[in-house]
């Protein structure tokens, strides 16, 4: 993207603050003609004084007042000009966060899948936190800038036209620094914008799995890499502060020259006795002129370079703001309600990559209240076969139907209602305990909770917990282990009941007496709901209604327990590559 489409993207949020635009605008304009007035007025203050003891303080008196009164006008145009301008900016950066939060929640889950984490959280927070530095010099500086060069210009073409043009001719030179720097700046800022949000991921990466980094004494590889990236940062990081550090220098040599060329040329024209020549008031106020004139291009030059970094950091939130969505359901999409549970594949196919196959040409029919095991090794397609039915990925060829409706006619939102998951991984978000159980059913009694907690196990242990269903946990569940995580998530299963249930290595973390009680609750809780059930150890799952045995993406297999140990075929192997004594006893 480049800085073309940025500034126009950017407009678009600024638009919506036109009328705080245009009065800081007119507040600009205010400030500029009083700051460019008192030169004048300074001016005829010094040709009042004609000579050692010929002061005409009756006429000075009067001007000096004037002077204060538009200083103090000046001073607070600048004050509510500023205060404008913070509004103006911290508006949009808001309305652009508020977007990209909302674009995050909108994106497919295969970008979420893709990207890391740290990585998106850079682009929200570091980039637009860099973006609004810039667009913050910018307002307080461009416009007044732009707008202080043309009054001044017009002043000095008023006072002297000849001294104008030699202004005139010199100052280009500060275009060319400008450009010079812009070029170099924005490739070294894009940079170091990326660099740092790769930090802010591997940082992400590292911190959120510090005991796996511990346990496998991994912290001196991982200093090596963040050595590494963070020596990266400073480069850029360097090369765009250098480059951005010649334009005030040499800007300011600049202003040097011009101020050094009105002088003289202005001395010489101030010693003639012709009546074309200027007096030293007057030149005075043009010296004052050329400083205002020249001050601005530096600092124009200065927010050049700012806004090259910001235009790089925004650059890298609207790339986040383009990405695809996920589709919109259809117009014809209708929510399907009072769900029955009958499911059925047709000839799917799905890849995560086009050029690497995973499930092709799948069928499968569940009756309703059926439970449904799916079994195979690892990479054979059964997260994936969740991800489906879930609608995180839509099928590549094919139909899934939920009560004789196909995927495609029914909206995202009302097919994962119809499904309630507690999958190996848990999720908990900041807050109470009650608030994380009521997460699928926030309309739900206190009774109710106790209740669902009791039939999950779970009960227990959050009696013991401080403050007990209102104990604040952090993020990920905080100091709770991961089995008391994962019964949190059975007992936010159990409360909301919905009509279809996934069910991924559900009691995986939790001990074997526990799991005993869980697997009794859940056999209650299956009953006339359609279940699919992810299993690694098959012996939870023998008394599944159907078990898929799945290969390489295709179901090699299906039937009862007893039925696939009876053909002794891939479930057979993998059933006694668990059990390896029950190959001598019959099943």
């Amino acid at each position: 993207m480049n800085n073309k489409e940025i500034i126009k993207r950017i407009s678009t949020y600024i638009g919506r603050y036109k009328i705080l635009l245009i009065l800081s605008m007119l507040l600009a304009l205010v400030s500029v003609a009083g700051s460019l007035y008192i030169p004048v007025l300074i001016g005829n203050v010094i040709d009042f004084i004609i000579d050692k003891g010929l002061v005409q303080f009756d006429r000075i008196i009067p001007v000096l007042i004037r002077i204060c009164v538009i200083i103090a006008i000046v001073a607070v145009s600048q004050w509510v000009m500023n205060v404008l301008n913070n509004k103006i900016t911290f508006g949009v950066v808001r309305d652009m966060r508020d977007r990209a939060f909302s674009k995050i929640e909108r994106l497919p889950v295969s970008y979420i899948d893709s990207h890391p984490s740290g990585e998106i959280v850079s682009r929200v927070i570091a980039d637009v936190d860099q973006f609004a530095d810039g667009l913050l010099m910018g307002f307080a500086q461009f416009f007044t800038g732009v707008i202080t060069i043309l009054g001044t210009l017009m002043f000095m073409l008023k006072i002297n036209w000849w001294i104008t043009i030699v202004v005139v001719i010199v100052t280009p030179l500060s275009f060319v620094i400008a450009s010079f720097v812009a070029k170099n700046t924005h490739k070294m800022f894009k940079l170091q914008s990326e660099t740092r949000g790769e930090q802010t991921a591997f940082i992400d990466e590292m911190v959120g799995n510090a005991k796996t980094v511990d346990a496998y004494s991994h912290a001196q590889e991982n200093m090596q890499r963040f050595d590494e990236i963070n020596a990266r940062l400073q480069d850029y990081s360097l090369k765009a502060v250098f480059f951005s550090s010649i334009t005030n220098p040499a800007t300011r040599f600049v202003n040097a020259i011009v101020y050094a060329c009105v002088a003289m040329f202005g001395a010489i024209l101030a010693v003639k006795t012709e009546q074309s020549a200027i007096t030293v008031g007057v030149l005075t106020c043009f010296l004052s002129y050329a400083n205002q004139y020249t001050k601005p291009f530096n600092e124009i030059s200065g927010v050049i370079t700012e806004l090259q970094n910001a235009f790089a950091c925004a650059g890298r939130l609207f790339e986040l703001l383009e990405e695809k969505e996920t589709p919109r359901d259809s117009d014809n999409a209708v929510e399907i309600k009072n769900v029955n549970g009958k499911m059925e594949l047709c000839n799917v196919s799905f890849s995560y990559t086009e050029n690497k196959k995973l499930i092709e040409d799948f069928n499968l029919s569940v009756k309703p209240g059926q439970r449904v095991a799916i079994v195979g090794q690892t990479g054979c397609g059964k997260t994936t076969l969740i991800n489906l039915l879930m609608r995180f990925y839509d099928v590549n060829q094919g139909t899934i139907v939920i009560d004789d409706l196909a995927y495609d006619d029914v909206t995202r939102k009302s097919v994962r209602a119809s499904f309630g998951m507690v999958l190996q991984d848990t999720w908990l978000k900041v807050g109470t305990i009650k608030d994380n159980i009521k997460m699928g059913a926030p309309d739900a009694t206190d009774d109710e909770v106790v209740e669902a907690a009791k039939k999950a196990h779970s009960h227990s242990f959050i009696k013991r917990l401080p403050n007990g269903y209102d104990t604040v946990i952090g993020e990920s569940g905080g100091s709770l282990s991961q089995g008391q995580r994962q019964l949190l998530c059975i007992t936010r299963l159990m409360l909301c009941k919905p009509p279809m249930l996934i069910l991924d290595e559900a009691t995986s973390s939790i001990d074997t007496r526990t799991e005993i009680k869980i697997q009794k609750a859940f056999a209650s809780l299956m009953q006339g709901r359609t279940t699919f059930i992810v299993a690694h150890r098959l012996a939870t799952i023998k008394e599944a209604d159907v078990i898929l045995v799945m290969r390489d993406g295709n179901i090699v297999e299906q039937g009862t327990h007893k039925e696939l140990l009876n053909r002794k075929g891939f479930y057979w192997e993998l059933y006694n590559s668990q059990f390896p004594s029950v190959k001598d006893r019959k099943n």
